[in-house]
């Protein structure tokens, strides 16, 4: 029998969930009914290993068979310690991986979306459905439709993921080249010849010719539901004559899944990080039917769950609290600053109070939202309109959708402000709000 065992990447979501499931509000109300210490259990949640023994115990506690969640191979791929270290409870290996686009399926160190993601299981099941969700970049949205498509495919639904931000700008301005790049891609994420030429008439038109394509081919073809999943589509939103052809023809189909059993078959999703301001009328667009899923910023338990993910008792919420003040649980800033504080690099007031300067953890990620506001004064102008908070502010349309996207700026009934401290603290600073200024006489002069 190993000496130490450790719970299996797939089983991680489970072995979280049984948590709960049997009663446990945090780790460390398991670590003392069992009788151990807090990082033996962190280690246990997490896939890190802990002794044999122990492993045995906390599956136990949680219901769990422990020969079905452990990777019995573990320690024939993983080098003895050295025999200096035999006696001490050290973990060596930091294995949490510094938070950078979508987290990848069973990773530890994802926050499950309840009852979102709940929601999400039970609608794809429905025929016909449409799915529409909404939030600003880095919140997440990406990593919650990666596991909508795992489960999915465990329906045995095929199923296609397209990403439009890989969409060329030419294809975007044409509505024929965007329609046949459309079929081509779903046919080639499933396995299929595009055969785009046989269903594609000049006379009828592209809208058409793309109906028949899903009727008399891809529809056909597929023996179960297809689950159609388009990431990032405010791209559309920002190419006004496509979006008014192609949001409508997705309605279209959403309307026939109603009557027909072949477009009951197709499961569309519709994943953006802005509110559409393209006009169109109420009974062509697909944003006022389906179910929508709007994604927030997390909760301070969230918070609290997710440090404890990361091996930090938080349990009393101070910690959790001045980080929430600073970030308003923003899911990417707070995994940034959990995976530094659970290595031991820097302290939390350390961390709070270098946040918005050019020397904390944060510089790169505030450093890429200024390069790409310098490029646009406008844009520029626009978010330091807002940042003061004092007095309410109205954003030409096209300036708060980006805005928006970017995460900068969220919308309060009719006002917009900042979505959290740190943003406003960082380009309120001296340096930046005296480029902006420049930024502004710059555009008055030239419209002098």
């Amino acid at each position: 029998m190993p000496r130490s065992l450790r719970v299996q990447q797939t089983q991680l979501a489970r072995v979280k969930l049984a948590l709960q499931r049997n009663g446990f509000p945090s780790q460390r109300a398991l670590a003392e009914e069992v009788g151990l210490a807090l990082a033996t259990v962190s280690n246990f949640l997490t896939g890190k290993p802990v002794d044999y023994t122990n492993f045995e115990e906390l599956s136990r506690q949680l219901g769990l068979e422990w020969k079905e969640i452990a990777n019995l191979d573990f320690e024939s791929q993983t080098p003895t310690k050295p025999q200096s270290l035999a006696n001490f409870d050290i973990e060596l290996d930091h294995s949490s991986p510094y938070p950078s686009g979508a987290v990848p399926l069973g990773s530890p160190f994802y926050l499950e979306r309840q009852p979102v993601e709940g929601q999400i299981k039970q609608e794809i099941s429905k025929p016909g459905t449409l799915l529409r969700i909404k939030a600003p970049r880095e919140m997440g949205k990406t990593s919650l439709l990666l596991r909508m498509l795992e489960f999915a495919k465990t329906q045995n639904y095929p199923t296609v993921h397209l990403n439009l931000d890989q969409v060329d700008q030419a294809i975007l301005n044409d509505l024929n080249r965007f329609l046949r790049w459309f079929c081509a891609n779903i046919a080639r994420q499933l396995h299929l010849k595009p055969c785009l030429d046989e269903y594609w008439d000049e006379d009828l038109g592209s809208k058409i010719s793309c109906t028949s394509y899903f009727e008399d081919y891809l529809l056909k073809t597929v023996q179960n539901p297809l689950v159609l999943a388009l990431d990032e589509a405010q791209q559309i939103f920002e190419h006004s004559a496509l979006a008014k052809d192609f949001l409508p023809l997705l309605r279209s189909w959403y309307e026939e899944g109603k009557t027909s059993l072949l477009w009951q078959k197709l499961r569309l999703v519709i994943v953006h990080s802005t509110e559409i301001y393209v006009p169109l009328q109420l009974n062509q667009s697909p944003f006022n039917v389906g179910l929508p899923i709007q994604l927030s910023h997390f909760s301070q338990e969230e918070v609290k769950k997710l440090a404890q993910y990361y091996g930090l008792d938080w349990e009393k919420g101070e910690h959790c609290q001045k980080l929430m003040d600073m970030v308003d649980g923003h899911p990417l800033l707070v995994q940034i600053a959990l995976y530094h504080l659970s290595r031991g690099e820097i302290t939390l007031e350390h961390l709070l109070e270098t946040a918005a300067t050019n020397v904390g953890i944060y510089t790169h990620h505030l450093h890429r939202h200024w390069l790409n506001l310098k490029e646009s004064p406008e844009l520029l102008m626009a978010l330091h309109s807002v940042l003061p908070g004092i007095e309410q502010v109205s954003l030409e349309p096209m300036l708060a959708h980006k805005l928006t996207s970017l995460g900068l700026i969220k919308q309060l009934e009719s006002n917009f402000v900042a979505s959290c401290d740190l943003y406003r603290r960082f380009f309120l600073n001296h340096q930046n709000y005296s480029i902006y200024l420049m930024a502004q006489n710059l555009i008055k002069l030239s419209g002098s």
